[in-house]
Formats: structure tokens, C-alpha cells, sequence
């Protein structure tokens, strides 16, 4: 069986560089994607809050968030999981240098809790417990469903590498932010290390028959036209 996989919604950026726009005008939030193989059903950066994901979810597929079994965040950064305790029945994962980085980073906030408000202390223990249900990603999720290392927007970011008979897709999170960022081969202006999301970029542009950016409906390589 061919592993499918399905936009459930299309993300957008608070602004965009490339538009013109130089500050926020609107709430960013990140393309969510639906990877299937067999039973095994993968939410990809759940992000919209969870009443409008739920509501997005079954307009997409008929079916509702409990038939998810696993999520899979690109990026610890929270507007990529908004919606992630409304999928407390499934397995969460993402990329073991990512979940490490990002706890660590958090507990160095949590460390000058002398220097915080008691509900901003509050608010990062809330966030560390909910890191705990994360789980190092696996090397692959099924014959044609890899962990694909995509570092430089993040410490340790990362898509999945979905290889059906007939393309090669990557779900790229924020080392593709959006169709504009791909074909000009820009990377996100707030990356923990620019040269290394370059690397990733063109990487995945080299690699990839289509890409899942992560806030932008899906496009094709311009590598498939060269």
C-alpha cells in the first residue's frame, strides 16, 4: 500500500518578508498535514487552535481527531502544536535534538524564575510537563515514511521523507517557510543558525519532487524543472 498524504490546513506567516511586510499583521500558524500508511495515521504540526482543527480536520477527511494515532512536529515551537492536548490519546514525536534543545532551553528560563512573574514560571513548568509526553522520533514510521533531518530553523528541526511509487515528498516545517522562500532559496530570518538551514533548504530542493513548506500549501521542487 502507498503511504497518502492529505494538506488538512494551510499555514500562514505573520508576515512576509517577501511580501513587503516588515512587521505582524496577522496570526501565524503552520500547514498541517495528514501522512497515512495503513492504520497508521501521522498529524503533522497540529497547529491551529483546537476547536477550528478538529472542525478542519473532518472537513478533510470525514474523520475525526481520535482516529489520530501518532502527531509529529517539525519544531517544538509552539504555533507548530497548538492544538496538541486535544490529541492526548495519540504518540507524539519529534526530532531527539530538538526535544533535548528545547527542554534545555526552557529549564534555563525556568533557572531565572527569580527574574520572572510567578504566572510566566507557571506557564514554562506547564510547557516542560507537556514536553514530557514527546518521544524521540524513529528512523522511520513505515517502508515509505522517513525522519528527515532539516536543522538550522531550529536546533534539531526536521520533516518526513514520504516516498510513494510516483514522487519523492518532503513535509519540510519551517526549512521551507513558503513557496516564495523556495524558489528565491531564502530561509527564515530567525533561525538558530542560517547557514545550516541554507544546507537544509538545498538539500531538500535537490532531494524533492514536491514540498510541504511550513506555512504555504504544497508546491513542486523547482529542482523537477531544471
Amino acid at each position: 500500500m502507498n503511504v497518502e498524504y492529505r494538506i488538512i490546513s494551510i499555514g500562514a506567516l505573520s508576515h512576509h518578508r517577501l511580501w513587503g511586510e516588515g512587521t505582524s499583521i496577522r496570526t501565524a500558524h503552520a500547514t498541517t498535514t495528514l501522512v497515512t500508511d495503513g492504520e497508521r495515521t501521522i498529524l503533522v504540526d497540529p497547529s491551529l487552535p483546537a476547536t477550528a482543527m478538529a472542525a478542519r480536520f473532518n472537513e478533510r477527511t470525514g474523520k475525526t481527531l481520535d482516529d489520530v494515532t501518532d502527531v509529529f512536529c517539525t519544531t517544538l515551537r509552539p504555533v507548530h502544536r497548538r492544538s496538541i492536548a486535544a490529541l492526548a490519546h495519540a504518540n507524539w514525536w519529534t526530532g531527539e535534538l530538538e526535544l533535548a534543545s528545547y527542554c534545555e532551553a526552557l529549564n534555563t528560563q525556568l533557572d531565572s524564575a527569580g527574574r520572572l512573574n510567578e504566572e510566566d514560571a507557571q506557564a514554562l513548568k506547564a510547557d516542560l510537563d507537556l514536553l514530557k509526553r514527546f518521544k524521540p522520533a524513529p528512523d522511520k514510521f513505515g517502508n515509505q515514511i522517513s525522519f528527515y533531518p532539516l536543522r538550522g530553523p531550529s536546533v534539531g528541526g526536521a520533516g518526513l521523507l514520504l516516498t510513494p511509487a510516483t514522487s519523492t515528498v518532503v513535509i519540510a516545517g519551517d526549512a521551507a517557510l513558503s513557496s516564495e522562500h523556495v524558489m528565491a532559496a531564502q530561509v527564515w530570518q530567525g533561525c538558530s543558525d542560517t547557514e545550516m538551514a541554507k544546507e537544509s533548504l538545498g538539500d531538500l530542493i535537490e532531494l524533492a519532487d514536491i514540498i510541504i513548506p511550513g506555512h504555504d500549501n504544497l508546491i513542486f521542487s523547482p529542482q523537477r524543472w531544471l
